[in-house]
């Protein structure tokens, strides 16, 4: 169900931003099942309950808000994190159909980055923005320099402002601001003053708001179509809604190592997946309960010396290395490695997936999945790409993880698998086969190999849209495609970047994710018959929840 969401915005936090949420709900609440969020909010927040005397949500304070301003205030990045999932859960339980999203209040503490914080969070919540702008003590050109930074501010973190509230407007002055305000091309309300803080003065706010912005305008500007950006946020927790529309079985085989089991219960509680946790049960649970971990025992749990699960185990392996002359012993050898045997748990069709590489090298998830699960029908490698999670955007970065010298026809197949990869999240693929010359701009062996990949790509998958071979600075930007592959729809809107070989991609990809501090998920294993996904041993409690939720996805 698709849930309309709008953010009140306002460079203030006070001065009718109060009376702009409180009608705009009531215009909302006319039409819609709408919950009310305020992501941010001091514990003196007074103005939170009186929205929600008006929602028709059923929900109480402790949904309805986010965090604690002062912890926002010491880490704005982990609270994005958190706030998204305060957000989702919110419309989880409440099932409503919009959502009224009120940005922060006035502070006596100043916080220059207030205002980007609240752009973030629009982004990172896919809501569409109304501004709420004082205009007392404010000169007409002064308004109008306000108006234009606060746009800037919003489109900036990928934002689309839907309108603009004027407040303490007086109303002999609101044809000349509506006058001056109309080259902005959006719908301008004025509101006359009028205080409110609190319960007492509601009936005179909604009064004036009506009066001034009425509800079939305010609900007709928000029918507005609007490309939301996808946040590294709004990723994330998008790959877990989307695993819970239709559950599937991983298995975790690193059962006894502490982020294996804090990611598995984040995702148990939340009903994402089912997951198999290779370990022995009494001990993990203990483990969890030490760390305080309360959703564990919804997993399975799958100790290595079941000779019930052992037995076809030990059968089924050594028919698939028959050839390789596997005996019963060997087999059962091989089984003692945490990550081969639950890569057959895999095969024996108990689980859909497998996530691993949190204490294991790349070799021990890989290599057991080449050996047994092999690759699908039709496809002859197995890539590894990485989404890349951007500010306003997600891209799918090829191979970084598995061939090291790829020919023309394994970058063609590389090129395919990605494309598929990026469809299968949502992306709409547009390929780029990098190498260091755009359209011909540069000659010799290697660009010969990537021109050829781009001519296999074409015959290949027709209908995909690829250009190459291209610099990575002409697929990524169309001010530079302009100039180097003018006439080229697909340069400089390229969102799938496959590189020419290992060494390329790896430094690529880490470059990327360093320096501008994009998110790489990954690397998402691509060309196997069933999904295997391998971690960085560095990985992040947050790392594997993405991981082992887009594992899911992929199983889909």
């Amino acid at each position: 169900m698709t849930v309309t969401r709008v953010y009140i915005a306002s460079p203030e936090g006070a001065n009718g931003r109060n009376v702009v949420a409180y009608g705009v709900l009531n215009a909302l609440t006319s039409k819609y099942k709408t919950m009310v969020f305020r992501p941010a909010v001091s514990n003196h927040d007074h103005f939170t309950p009186v929205l929600l005397s008006a929602s028709n949500a059923g929900l109480g304070v402790p949904l309805s808000t986010g965090l604690d301003i002062h912890k926002v205030r010491a880490d704005k990045e982990t609270a994005r994190g958190d706030i998204v999932g305060a957000f989702n859960d919110a419309l989880s339980v409440s099932r409503a159909e919009a959502a009224l999203i009120v940005g922060t209040d006035r502070s006596h503490v100043n916080d220059p980055t207030t205002y980007e914080f609240n752009a973030n969070v629009a982004a990172d919540l896919q809501a569409g923005v109304f501004l709420s702008i004082c205009t007392i003590d404010r000169w007409p050109d002064e308004l109008d320099e306000t108006v234009k930074l606060s746009i800037e501010g919003m489109e900036a973190a990928g934002n689309k402002v839907l309108g603009i509230f004027v407040t303490g407007c007086e109303p002999r002055h609101a044809f000349s601001v509506k006058q001056t305000l109309a080259k902005y091309g959006l719908p301008v309300w004025t509101i006359p003053q009028v205080p409110f803080t609190d319960e007492s003065n509601k009936t005179l706010a909604l009064e004036t708001f009506r009066a001034s912005a009425p509800t079939e305008e305010v609900l007709a500007a928000l029918d507005a179509d609007v490309d939301f950006p996808i946040t590294p946020y709004a990723f994330q927790y998008g790959l877990i809604g989307k695993a819970k529309t239709n559950k599937k079985t991983i298995v975790l085989p690193e059962g006894e190592e502490d982020r294996i089991i804090k990611a598995a219960d984040f995702l148990l509680e939340r009903e994402a997946v089912n997951l198999i946790i290779v370990g022995d049960k009494e001990s993990i649970l203990a483990r969890g309960k030490e760390l305080g971990l309360q959703y564990l025992d919804r997993a399975r749990f799958q100790s290595m010396d079941d000779e019930e699960i052992l037995r076809p185990m030990v059968d089924k392996l050594c028919e698939l290395r028959a050839k390789k002359g596997m005996t019963e012993e060997q087999a059962r050898k091989q089984l003692k490695d945490a990550s081969y045997f639950g890569t057959m748990l895999v095969v024996l069709g108990q689980a859909d997936g497998l996530v691993s590489g949190s204490v294991n090298s790349t070799a021990n998830t890989v290599r057991p999945a080449l050996q047994v699960i092999k690759t699908k029908p039709g496809q002859k490698l197995v890539s590894g790409a990485f989404l890349m999670c951007f500010k306003d955007h997600v891209a799918v970065f090829a191979d970084c993880a598995i061939n090291l010298n790829p020919t023309a026809e394994q970058l063609a197949e590389i090129a395919i698998q990605s494309a598929a990869t990026a469809k299968s999240f949502g992306i709409d693929p547009k390929v780029g086969m990098l190498s260091y010359s755009t359209l011909g701009s540069g000659k010799g062996p290697d660009v010969d190999v990537v021109e050829e990949a781009t001519r296999l790509v074409r015959e290949k998958a027709p209908d995909l849209p690829v250009v190459g071979s291209i610099q990575f600075d002409a697929a990524w930007s169309p001010t530079v495609a302009a100039t180097k592959a003018k006439g080229n729809d697909v340069a400089g809107h390229v969102n799938v970047f496959v590189f020419p070989d290992l060494c390329a991609g790896n430094i690529g990809y880490k470059a990327v994710q360093r320096s501008s501090g994009a998110l790489a998920i990954g690397p998402v294993l691509q060309g196997l018959n069933k999904p295997v996904n391998d971690l960085s041993r560095g990985a992040l409690v947050q790392d594997i929840i993405n991981t082992v939720a887009l594992t899911a996805v992929t199983a889909q």
